[in-house]
Order: structure tokens, then sequence, then C-alpha cells
């Protein structure tokens, strides 16, 4: 591997595979050599529009070809990128503009009739511009059309001494992931990082120069951003980018394009599987899948193998402050294997499993997971105090997570000591929903946790007590919470009870809502 920045990936891949097909998108379809000048082109127009090194470049949209050429672009000027889910309400999305101090947001119009720009109203002060990338703009705000005009305002060589000037060690993104406190903290990761990490995962995964890489994960997850975009850069793969997932659109995708490559978390294999339609269409070129994120029963890995028809399936686990990768299964590991656990740390990362004091445990003995090596996240952005607490002083990255190490090395996870649940790829965080919650005027107490779901995987329940004299139907409290946060975060189920039940810290006792 030679290059070590994501610019630098990006020159190198068109040097690589030249003329081959590196985007498609509709009809717009571009070899690597395009996509390179059409990132340079974009790059010339961030610097025209002030952007310095190190400022913040936001993207509040769904996947697309404009979506990927502006983040390669906004790192080759320098800047670092910051995503935003795409189900986030504008409060979620306000919150990370101001605390990111995002210079210039880019999002789009029309996305599943959601208007980002009507939901945030006046942004905040720090971002200077607005971008569109899809859809017709108010006045207000800039055409992606009209922002790169500006970029005849710069000389090539300027934007290419940016990114000749990116280090390895540089921060590329900031993430923002949420923990027990409920509170999103930035995760700053670095360039050569997510390079030596993606390089490896497509190592693993055998991700290749003819494969068509439907990219369905969404951009502003690490999935889609780095396992996404990255890795196809790395590879040679042709990147499809997908905004939502539809079923019957997949599957004619799938079907039209020869797609190849199709990762994404359980629930999107179940829901194919699932599908009346799914025998009647031509998937027999999907070979690759990569997924994880939820609990994968051994006969979706099956069915995958003998009804969809893929050659090889890989589980893997991760999370942002690791740069998303720390264990995957490899090829040759058996459905079981690739369905009860997580597979084996990859090059250059250490897992341990440690009890309560610290120490490190033996062969099938649960305990936190421990994780470290030199591609760890650079810290919380602005939070040492939450940086320190998540690193510890020897280095080891505290995942909250609880699991089992076999004699092979393999990890299999096992409960979640932060109580995360994953709602269909997306990890969500009862003290997160359980803040929201708190904010209606019925509500006294709150307790969310995760329930079994065949087609998410997971979803929400919430235990709630409401406030003398007040009354609220379950339906109204959910409909409530759809108009205030992401949609993966609402609760499926609400059920409502006189107390919750507490231990002598007066700590709600979850363990006792889940056997119910």
């Amino acid at each position: 591997m030679t290059a070590e920045t994501i610019p630098a990936v990006v020159d190198d891949a068109a040097r690589r595979f030249g003329a081959a097909e590196a985007l498609v998108d509709g009809d717009l379809r571009l070899s690597f050599v395009e996509l390179k000048e059409r990132v340079d082109e974009a790059a010339r127009a961030f610097v025209a529009a002030g952007l310095e090194p190190g400022d913040r470049v936001a993207f509040w949209a769904s996947n697309s070809a404009e979506w990927a050429i502006a983040a390669l672009a906004a790192y080759r000027a320098g800047g670092i990128v910051v995503t935003l889910n795409t189900r986030f309400k504008a409060s979620e999305a306000r919150d990370i503009l101001e605390r990111s101090r995002t210079r210039i947001l880019l999002t789009e119009v029309g996305f599943l009739d959601t208007d980002f720009l009507g939901q945030l109203g006046d942004p905040p002060d720090c971002v200077e511009e607005v971008v569109v990338l899809r859809g017709v703009p108010t006045t207000e705000v800039t055409s992606f059309a009209a922002f790169l005009d500006r970029a005849d305002e710069v000389e090539p060589d300027v934007a290419a001494g940016r990114a000749h000037a990116i280090d390895g060690d540089d921060v590329s993104d900031l993430l923002f992931t949420s923990g027990t406190t409920g509170a999103p903290k930035g995760a700053m990761l670095r360039h050569g990082a997510s390079v030596r990490v993606f390089t490896t995962w497509a190592q693993v995964v055998g991700l290749r120069s003819d494969d068509r890489y439907l990219i369905v994960n969404p951009f502003f997850h690490t999935f889609g951003l780095k396992a996404g975009i990255l890795a196809c850069l790395l590879t040679g793969a042709t990147m499809y980018p997908h905004p939502v997932f539809d079923v019957p659109q997949v599957m004619r995708r799938v079907s039209d394009e020869r797609i190849t490559m199709l990762p994404g978390p359980p629930a999107i294999y179940q829901s194919i599987l699932d599908h009346r339609d799914a025998a009647t269409q031509d998937l027999t070129s999907l070979r690759l899948a990569v997924t994880g994120a939820a609990t994968v029963p051994v006969e979706m890995v099956a069915r995958m193998y003998d009804e969809l028809g893929f050659e090889t399936v890989v589980t893997g686990y991760g999370l942002t402050e690791s740069t998303g990768v720390v264990t995957m299964c490899r090829h040759d590991d058996d459905p079981e294997t690739i369905a009860t656990t997580c597979g084996r740390p990859i090059d250059g990362v250490e897992v341990i499993v440690v009890d309560d004091a610290g120490n490190a445990l033996p062969t099938g003995e649960p305990g936190e997971v421990l994780v470290r090596g030199r591609d760890l996240m650079a810290g919380y952005f602005e939070d040492p105090t939450a940086t320190a607490e998540a690193i510890d002083p020897e280095g080891w990255l505290h995942t909250g997570d609880i699991g089992v190490l076999d004699e092979r090395g393999y990890l299999r996870i096992t409960d979640r000591k932060k109580d995360m649940f994953i709602v269909g790829g997306f990890n969500a965080y009862p003290a997160e929903i359980e803040n929201m919650l708190m904010d209606h005027p019925a509500v006294a107490q709150v307790a969310v946790i995760g329930v079994d779901d065949h087609r998410l995987g997971e979803v929400g329940r919430a235990f709630v007590v409401l406030r003398p004299g007040h009354e609220l139907g379950a339906e109204d409290l959910i409909a409530w919470c759809r108009s205030r946060m992401a949609n993966y975060k609402v609760p499926r189920s609400t059920e409502f009870v006189d107390a919750l039940p507490m231990n002598a810290a007066n700590k709600v006792v979850k363990d006792e809502l889940r056997n119910r």
C-alpha cells in the first residue's frame, strides 16, 4: 500500500484503474479518471468557497454520486467530513452542526418526501453556506451546479497542494456516536487509519476490481463511507450508490447491473429472502455478502448460500471509535461460525476480554471487550474527559460490549454493557431515547430496552410511568416520538407501568424488564 491518505487513494485509483468504471448512478457512468477529475473540480470549488484545512463540512443527504464526489473533494481540500443521519430530526441535526462548528452543509431536497432544510429552518450561525446536492434549492441556498462553477476561480495546483499537504495522522472525519450519557460524541478518525483498515477489510472479504458493488449502506455511516466508497477506490470495484433500501428496487438493480457485492445488516437479506418475488428475480450475479451489527441466524446464512447464491458470506464486529472494524470472519469459515461469532481480529488489532476489575479473562469466560491498535480514533472532538473514559492509559478502548473469546481467538458478543440495541443496522442508545422521551409533559419516568424483531433484529420498547393527573395513549406517544427523533430510535411498543423496578442504588433493573 503506497497511499496513506484518502486523496492519495483517489489519485492512485485513477492511475491503477484508469478507464474502468468507477461510479454508476442512474445515467451517470464515470471512469476512475473521470471521477478524479470531478473530485478535483469540487475540491477547487471548496477552496473558492473559503474552506480552510481542518474546517468541517457536513453531509445530510442520501447516497448519491454527488455525495461521494463532494465528500472526496472535501477531503482533497483539507476539510473534515461530518455526517448526519438522514433519519435525524432538526434538533438532532442542529446539535451536531453546532458542536462540530460546521462551516458548509451539503444536503438535498425531496428525499423520501423529507424537507431537511424546511425542518432545520435557519441553519446555526456557524454554517456559512448550504449547498443542495440534489433537488431544487430555494433562493437562500446554493445548487451543487452553481457551487461547482466556482472551481474556475482556483488553479488546479492549489487543490493538489492541499491534498499533498495532508498527512496520514490528520483527521479525516468527525463521526458522531451516542453512548450511555445520551449525548452523541464526535469520534475523530484519521486518514491513515481509514486507508489501512479498509485495505485489510477489502482483502479479507475478497473485494475485487471486477466487482459491482451496490452500496445500500448509508454514506453517513462508516459501513457506507469507508467500507463502501473508500473500499471501491482501493480495489477498483464499481460503486453503485443506492439511496434507500427497497426490496423490489434492489432486486431489479442486482439483475439489471449484474451486481456482485451486496453488503448490509441482516435485515436486508432477511427482507429479500422473505419477499414473494425473490424466486422470480435473476440474482445469480451475487457472490459476496458482508453483514453483522446484529444477531445473525444460522438458518439465514445457509439460505443466503442456497437461495441467493452467494459464494462468500462474511460477518464482523467494529465500532466507530475503532475506525469501523475490529474482528472479521474469513472466507473458509463454516456457516455456524459466521452466524454465531464476529470473527477474529484483523491485522494490527488486539482484543481481550476483562472482568470488572480489568483483569484479562481466560477463553470461554464472558467479560467486557477491550480493543487496542494504532487505528483507533484520535479521540472525541473537544472532549478529553470522554476520551479518557473510553481509552485507558494503556491504549485499550473500552467498548462496553460483553463478549467471549474462543480457543481460536474468535469473538462472540453476548451482551451490551451500554444497553445499546441495533435496529436494522443502526445503533440505538436507550439513554439518548430516554432523555428525549422525558421531554414529553406527561412522562415522569421511562426505561427503554431492545426486544427481538424478525425483520429488523431488534426494536425499542418503552416502559413509561406517567405524571400524576396525566393520560396518554401508546399510539399518541409513539406518534410524538416519530415527530422528534430518527425513526430507528422510535420505540415500536409502549407499556405503561405504575413504577419501574429499581435496585438498592435506585437504578432501573433492565434485566427485569427484559424478562417480562
